[in-house]
């Protein structure tokens, strides 16, 4: 496939990505999007709603309207939005409650920094859409609170969660698989990324300061020096409590560091994010099956056979990020082979969507989201974006990335 070929494919599949989400997942009733729609497309009654989804489709919607300024996607982003603002803030305490139930009251009132981070993500890209001051006066209102209330000024990096009066809470974890520890590589991951996009809107010094102390974080504390992949739980000291690798994680923060670096501006960060871009697109790579798929996670010796929608949208930009850099021809060809695997075996040819994941036997698994409370648009509308940029500057002669 040449590149014009990818770039037209990716544009397709965008509309038909974003098409899904529009007919199938909108909630007339009670208001914003359904909680859950299963794997067959059949909503699920009286599924919960959570802001990681309502703040996901708001970012996936207003970049898309960014992107091919088409009317019918600002409508969606701006349904996200009102629906974000009269039911998730919390207007008492300040904040963002972590799940309603499917009339939007609220079930689940804890703080989770991770929650935090994806609505400032989204309300930041809702400001640049559309020039919004009162979605940037919340994203900064949400920063400022994730300042006060999850920064360790004496360890650096950032605190998991908090009760809803910002006590902390009994349980850090983000959901039940993960370790209860008290700070986390996905959720600076994400606070990196949000921190990154309001900079773009608000390039104010504060936050540029800890988008540098993030990179710093990074680097010191959660990529592994010898192997490149990330660490993934820590104690509140820094003290690592897992094992386990995500090869999805890595290859989503070797382009993510990257691109923040490229945001604020700084000469030197962006140098070393792309010599880290390229050593964690090759640990990454060891979780590349002959298939062109990327297998989910590792643990010690135990692989799990499993192939997740988002680690192939991940894997899709950071080894098209990693050719950018180094110009060998071989990541162009991995990031190809993503989603060649991608059109196999993810892509519900019937759906317009992805389904969750395959096993070891290329069958959808079975009792998983086609969209809920952690299956979004975001990944894999988030990779048909960022790669059919990148590739109109390489179609056009642009070297940059």
């Amino acid at each position: 496939m040449n590149l014009a070929s990818y770039k037209e494919e990716l544009e397709e599949e965008l509309g038909s990505i974003l098409r899904y989400w529009i007919t199938v997942t909108i909630d007339p009733e009670e208001g914003g999007f359904y909680g859950r729609i299963d794997g067959n497309d059949k909503v699920a009654p009286g599924a919960p709603k959570g802001v990681v989804l309502n703040s996901r489709i708001l970012w996936t919607f207003s970049a898309a309207f960014c992107h091919t300024r088409e009317p019918v996607y600002l409508s969606v982003a701006r349904r996200a939005y009102e629906y974000l603002l009269a039911h998730f803030l919390d207007k008492e305490y300040g904040g963002v409650y972590w799940s309603l139930d499917h009339k939007g009251t609220v079930l689940n009132d804890r703080k989770q920094i991770y929650g935090l981070a994806f609505c400032l993500y989204g309300l930041s890209e809702y400001h640049i859409a559309t020039g919004e001051q009162g979605a940037l006066e919340e994203a900064i209102t949400l920063f400022r609170l994730i300042e006060q209330h999850s920064y360790d000024r004496e360890r650096k990096g950032y605190y998991e969660a908090a009760a809803r009066d910002w006590t902390p809470p009994e349980d850090w974890r983000l959901s039940e698989k993960d370790a209860n520890v008290q700070k986390t590589m996905n959720t600076h991951l994400h606070i990196l990324e949000a921190y990154a996009n309001l900079y773009r809107a608000w390039p104010d010094a504060l936050l540029q300061e800890r988008i540098k102390g993030l990179l710093e974080v990074f680097t010191r504390y959660m990529i592994d020096g010898a192997t490149g992949h990330l660490l993934l739980f820590f104690e509140g000291d820094w003290t690592v409590r897992s094992p386990m690798v995500s090869y999805g994680h890595d290859i989503e923060a070797a382009w993510l560091l990257q691109e923040s670096a490229v945001i604020i501006g700084d000469k030197e960060w962006i140098e070393k994010a792309k010599q880290l871009a390229l050593k964690m697109a090759l640990a990454a790579a060891e979780g590349l099956d002959g298939d062109g798929g990327l297998w989910y996670e590792r643990e010690g010796a135990h692989l799990v056979w499993e192939k997740h929608w988002w680690p192939q949208a991940e894997a899709m930009i950071g080894f098209f990020n990693a050719w950018q850099v180094s110009g060998d021809n071989s990541w162009l060809e991995r990031s190809l082979a993503s989603w060649a695997f991608v059109k196999n075996y993810i892509r519900d040819p019937a759906g317009g969507e992805w389904w969750w994941g395959v096993g070891a036997d290329h069958l959808p698994m079975p009792g998983q989201d086609k969209a809920g409370f952690w299956k979004c648009p975001y990944h894999n509308g988030r990779a048909c974006m960022e790669i059919i940029r990148r590739l109109g500057k390489c179609l056009a002669g642009f070297s940059e990335i």
